[in-house]
């Protein structure tokens, strides 16, 4: 009796959170370990159809780095990286194209479907969703560095996004965009994420890492950041290294409207709900 009593005081704990977070969007951006783990993967695609089932309007940004770079290797081409950038040539962009907009996306949209929700799978190249620029590197003198079919999002076309959500649908976006020369460009999910939450003024952007959150000097989650101290947290040196372009796209976002930015640990299974619906959290959350 004690373990269903824990269990209906857990349903009571979710009640407001599910009223507040009715109708709203949520953008999650999808990766790491999170995105390999089978039992994690299962997981990951359950949280989502919970989220629909109870009228959270969910868009899901995907990574998927190791999937290329495996398929590369098995093709005899040798991943090559600058500033940690992935130097994308046209025969490395085909096979971006294959592995990211369809392998890797479509498996995504199956897991969710299977788990009894009703995803899509998309890219932005589709209906115009992700215009992007070319983007090059500041190299050490004058000469930036050109490293091939890398995009920067220069204007997201929420259009398709709207047209699926309004008919029940799941989107699961491949970060391809496309630029107005019609050159296919391959971007950033957590700055491509960014992009689409803002646009779409989304309630909450989620980053699924493979980190408990940001950690202090100590080693211990901090449970939030707000916007103004985030340069003493830099300049401690407390925000480092690949979290730094993770935190401005987040910043980014919170600036063109989205209401909270929450980095979490997808090592641990239904991290999404402990998050979400918990009054403690289990990551750090950054807010204006």
């Amino acid at each position: 009796m004690d373990s269903l009593i824990a269990k209906a005081g857990v349903l009571i704990e979710a009640l407001p959170y599910i009223r507040n977070f009715y109708k709203k969007t949520f953008v999650i951006k999808y990766g790491g370990a999170a995105q390999t783990d089978d039992s994690l993967k299962e997981a990951f695609s359950r949280n989502i159809v919970l989220f629909n089932h109870i009228g959270i309007n969910t868009v899901i940004v995907h990574g998927g780095g190791p999937g290329i770079s495996k398929t590369m290797e098995r093709m005899g081409k040798s991943p090559q990286f600058i500033q940690g950038h992935r130097v994308t040539d046209k025969d490395t962009m085909d096979i971006v194209e294959m592995v990211l907009g369809g392998l890797i996306n479509k498996e995504i949209a199956s897991l969710i479907n299977r788990a009894g929700g009703n995803a899509v799978g998309i890219t932005g190249k589709d209906g115009g969703l992700i215009t992007a620029s070319k983007k090059f590197l500041r190299g050490t003198d004058t000469v930036p560095i050109d490293i091939g079919q890398v995009g920067q999002v220069t204007e997201i076309n929420p259009a398709i996004i709207h047209a699926l959500a309004t008919q029940g649908f799941i989107p699961v976006i491949a970060p391809i965009g496309v630029s107005k020369e019609g050159e296919t460009l391959n971007i950033n999910a957590d700055f491509a994420a960014s992009a689409i939450a803002g646009a779409l003024k989304a309630e909450k952007l989620i980053l699924l890492t493979d980190t408990p959150g940001i950690l202090d000097k100590a080693g211990v989650t901090i449970s939030t950041i707000k916007t103004g101290n985030y340069l003493s947290y830099t300049e401690d040196g407390t925000i480092t290294g690949g979290m730094l372009p993770k935190i401005n796209a987040c910043i980014e976002a919170l600036a063109a409207g989205v209401g909270k930015i929450h980095i979490i640990d997808g090592r641990i299974p239904n991290s999404l709900l402990l998050e979400i619906f918990t009054q403690e959290g289990i990551g750090t959350e950054i807010v204006l």
